[in-house]
C-alpha cells in the first residue's frame, strides 16, 4: 500500500472575513475532492482570516501513481487561483503487509 499526503499552507488576499474565507476554501476543498477523489479538509489557521492550512491523503498501490496525482494536485490547487500556495511539504509512504496478516482468519471469507 502507498499512501501519499500532504499540508498545503494558503494566502487568501481578497478575504475580509471568516465568511469570504469559508467560501474560497469550500470551492478548493470541492473541487480538489471531485478531480483527484481524495480525503482533503482544513486543518490549520481556523481562525485567520487571510490564512489557510489544508491537508489531504490519497491511497494506492503504485508509487509512481501516486506520486503524479500528489504533484497534479499541488498544480491543480495553484492554478485554480482561489488562493495563493504559500508553502507545501509532501510524503509518499509505502506500507508493507502488517506482520501478524499471516495468522488472520480468511477462510471465514473465502466464499466472497
Amino acid at each position: 500500500m502507498v499512501v501519499g499526503y500532504g499540508i498545503i499552507k494558503l494566502r487568501i488576499p481578497e478575504s475580509g472575513s471568516l465568511k469570504s474565507k469559508r467560501s474560497v476554501l469550500s470551492k478548493i476543498l470541492k473541487r480538489t475532492q471531485n478531480e483527484f477523489n481524495v480525503s482533503v479538509a482544513e486543518t490549520g489557521h481556523l481562525d485567520n482570516v487571510k490564512f489557510a492550512e489544508i491537508a489531504f491523503a490519497v491511497v494506492g498501490n503504485d508509487t509512481g501513481y501516486i506520486d503524479s496525482k500528489v504533484d497534479k494536485l499541488l498544480r491543480f490547487v495553484e492554478d485554480l487561483g482561489l488562493a495563493e500556495v504559500v508553502n507545501s511539504k509532501t510524503e509518499i509512504m509505502v506500507v508493507s503487509s502488517f506482520p501478524e496478516a499471516a495468522y488472520w482468519n480468511v477462510e471465514k471469507y473465502d466464499g466472497f
